[in-house]
């Protein structure tokens, strides 16, 4: 699983012109799921996404993680994030999992992240055609894949 993490003071997601999730101050997350993914990957990006500590403390320190400033997820599904240019220049996505493989893991995901942030993780709508729109605070961006864990 690779995931595009950034802080936000506000992001939304619209399908059809019609606003589907939007939050407040926290993270929206983009996520892309790969054939070889499975619940190990959950659990650990999961783990790793709540613990994150990317907000600023009253010293203006990033030292603290979304729950500690009662922040929102927004998560968006993104194959792309997996697009491999290495031949060409018409991107390859053969390491995306397929639909049957990923809309398992992402629902699975949505119920890990929330249980770890102790509330609702809002969403957009897989495989739609989504417009998302966010304020990045900072910027602050943040990429982290399950494969690598660095």
């Amino acid at each position: 699983m690779r995931a595009v993490i950034q802080r936000v003071s506000q992001a939304s997601v619209s399908i059809g012109g019609s606003v589907k999730s939007s939050i407040s101050q926290g993270m929206l997350i983009l996520l892309g799921i790969e054939e070889a993914d499975g619940q190990e990957d959950i659990e650990w990006l999961s783990g790793k996404i709540s613990r994150l500590r990317i907000f600023n403390d009253k010293d203006g320190v990033m030292n603290l993680s979304v729950t500690e400033v009662d922040g929102e997820i927004l998560l968006v599904s993104q194959f792309t994030l997996h697009a491999s240019t290495k031949k060409g220049n018409r991107p390859s996505y053969i390491r995306a999992a397929r639909p049957e493989t990923a809309i398992p893991l992402y629902e699975k995901f949505i119920l890990h992240l929330g249980h770890d942030i102790g509330k609702e993780v809002k969403t957009g709508e897989f495989g739609a055609m989504m417009e998302v729109s966010l304020v990045n605070d900072g910027p602050v961006t943040i990429i982290i894949d399950s494969k690598i864990r660095e």
